[in-house]
């Protein structure tokens, strides 16, 4: 079973931070274009995963618009495509606004694919405060697990592992809205089931990958992120293809920072 993941587009203006520019989003139509390409061309996955942050928020008027032109640009994938909700999605459009763009009754949920469950959750930024799952969906969570009999992969969009941000330009300083704040609590479940292969999530805007309880967690750069120091800035055009067997799991990233995991043996059955 073959997985494509992207993450943190950020449709909307060029970002700034620190008075460098950091984020090229002003090209995130054309690199999702890129992606959507290559996607039909040479990849052909069973499946195409967002792992959320598609906008660079701005207001209600235009975060619609650019998020229905970002599936829009979507819409020729030939595969089934899941799309995980991020801090950013939510500051202008509500809940509902994104369900209803999406066409799915609940922003967490899960299916299965190719032999794969797949979950999807919903992380839930209280802003400049935390990052959460709310009990509500853990029970959930709790209960999919409990019913899965097959391989599971589960997308987030704020890392559950207890990722290490030295160096990180944007959460070096502000790791209580990076991480989840609940997630030992989360990976509790996940290895109880026995049945979780990988953990995908975007946000951090780099990579990283942590194993906790024989559990990769694996975090991926963001489509747009400069991967210079200042402008004019070269967009690390990030994404990543999982490619799932009985007995092994491997992740090739792809764009300006490439990186290749395996996992063989039981860390993968």
């Amino acid at each position: 079973m073959r997985i494509a993941l992207f993450t943190d587009q950020h449709f909307g203006p060029a970002a700034s931070f620190h008075g460098k520019l950091r984020k090229l989003s002003h090209h995130a139509a054309a690199l999702t274009e890129r992606f959507v390409d290559k996607m039909q061309r040479e990849v052909q996955p069973d499946l195409v995963v967002n792992l959320g942050d598609v906008l660079e928020d701005e207001s209600e008027a235009l975060d619609t618009q650019r998020y229905q032109q970002f599936l829009g640009i979507l819409a020729p994938l030939a595969c089934r495509v899941e799309h995980v909700i991020g801090n950013h999605d939510s500051v202008y459009l509500s809940d509902e606004t994104l369900a209803r763009m999406l066409g799915t009754r609940s922003l967490y949920r899960s299916v299965d694919v190719a032999g794969v469950h797949v979950v999807v959750l919903r992380s839930v930024e209280r802003k400049d405060r935390d990052v959460r799952l709310p009990d509500e969906q853990l029970r959930w969570l709790e209960a999919d697990l409990d019913r899965a009999s097959l391989p599971t992969v589960v997308c987030i969009h704020h890392p559950l592992s207890d990722l290490e941000l030295t160096g990180n330009r944007w959460f070096e300083k502000a790791p209580h809205i990076c991480r989840v704040a609940n997630r030992r609590e989360v990976r509790a479940l996940l290895e109880r089931s026995g049945r979780v292969r990988a953990v995908f999530n975007g946000h951090a805007h780099w990579n990283h990958l942590d194993v906790v309880g024989g559990i990769p967690y694996v975090t991926l750069q963001s489509l747009v992120e400069n991967v210079d120091d200042d402008a004019p800035g070269r967009a690390a055009a990030a994404h990543a293809v999982v490619d799932i067997s009985p007995k092994r799991l491997l992740v090739d990233v792809f764009g300006e920072h490439p990186a290749h995991y395996q996992f063989d043996g039981p860390a993968a059955s």
